[in-house]
């Protein structure tokens, strides 16, 4: 009886555990992106069950008589730090497209291997790949619904950090000068919190609403945000208005009877966790985050609406 060949089980055994060390290290640079305590230890248990999959991939290599990669650790840890600081250029969603194209491929990878230990008749490498095949698919799942909620405008369970957020205005300026989604407009806060209030001067000029709309959302205050609204909306610029409205939304500032929820401040935690369950939209949702995060800062209060937007986000892609 011919013993079945192995050599291309090992070789692609190596592969997925070069990528897990990578995926490892991903998930602990993910862990100061975290909006919630809740992400943040969901996030270190991932780096830590994908460090229980690394040792189980190694002996598995070493039952078929081979030799895990000695620097495969050094080198996952080396690609990762090189991803992290090349996605500090990217916009936040290119950031995790890129995560989510290593998921998908760990997820072929281990379907490959599966079909490898089948015919070689290795029935434990068999369930270490359909171990890998549950983990990772659970990941793509996470990580397609994070892409969901910033594409409703978020909360998503991950944060922009500084520099993300500099190349979403980037790419946005570039491609939409002059039309701010309810998306783009959180990327825009660094330029409201230092530019020089200039509102009044460009309505008297009498600017058309495109140009009212860039120039007030580029040079607006926090606090003078909803005055330049008022201003604006008085010129009869209905489209712009309704912009600097979604940016005063976005950065936490509408006062308290602008709120989506009556009588938001007056809620404890239970109530305002109860009414923000009953929220379907999504702008909404963003709103409460945003002005409880720059006031009470509760964080039952953020979470149940980070986990409310992932349950829409997880609907609009058709995740159950």
């Amino acid at each position: 009886m011919t013993t079945p060949d192995t050599s291309t089980l090992l070789t692609q055994l190596r592969t997925v555990l070069d990528l897990t060390h990578t995926e490892i290290q991903i998930a602990e640079t993910r862990v100061a992106q975290a909006r919630t305590d809740a992400v943040r230890d969901e996030l270190s248990q991932n780096a830590e069950n994908g460090r229980e999959r690394a040792a189980a991939i190694e002996s598995a290599i070493r039952d078929l008589g081979g030799f895990p990669d000695v620097i495969g650790p050094i080198l996952g840890r080396a690609a990762a730090a090189v991803k992290a600081l090349t996605e500090q250029a990217e916009p936040f969603d290119e950031a995790l497209l890129g995560d989510l194209a290593l998921e998908d491929q760990l997820v072929d990878r281990a379907r490959y291997i599966k079909a490898l230990a089948v015919a070689a008749k290795q029935p434990e490498v068999e369930r270490l790949a359909e171990r890998l095949i549950t983990a990772h698919s659970a990941t793509v799942t996470w990580l397609t619904t994070v892409l969901a909620e910033d594409a409703l405008g978020g909360p998503a369970a991950l944060r922009r950090t500084p520099l993300q957020a500099v190349a979403g205005v980037a790419v946005k300026l570039a491609n939409l000068p002059l039309n701010w989604s309810a998306r783009g407009v959180d990327h825009a806060f660094e330029l409201l919190r230092t530019a020089r209030p200039a509102v009044e001067d460009v309505v008297n000029r009498g600017a058309h609403a495109g140009e009212i709309a860039g120039k007030a959302l580029a040079a607006s205050r926090d606090g003078a945000l909803a005055g330049a609204e008022k201003v604006i909306r008085r010129e009869g610029a209905t489209d712009a208005a309704d912009a600097l409205h979604q940016a005063r939304a976005a950065t936490g500032v509408l006062d308290s009877e602008e709120l989506p929820i009556e009588g938001f401040d007056e809620l404890n935690v239970t109530e305002a966790v109860a009414a923000v369950k009953d929220l379907t939209d999504s702008s909404d949702i963003r709103a409460i985050v945003a002005y409880e995060e720059a006031n009470k800062n509760r964080a039952r209060v953020v979470s149940a609406a980070q986990t409310r937007v992932a349950a829409i986000a997880a609907e609009v892609v058709g995740i159950s």
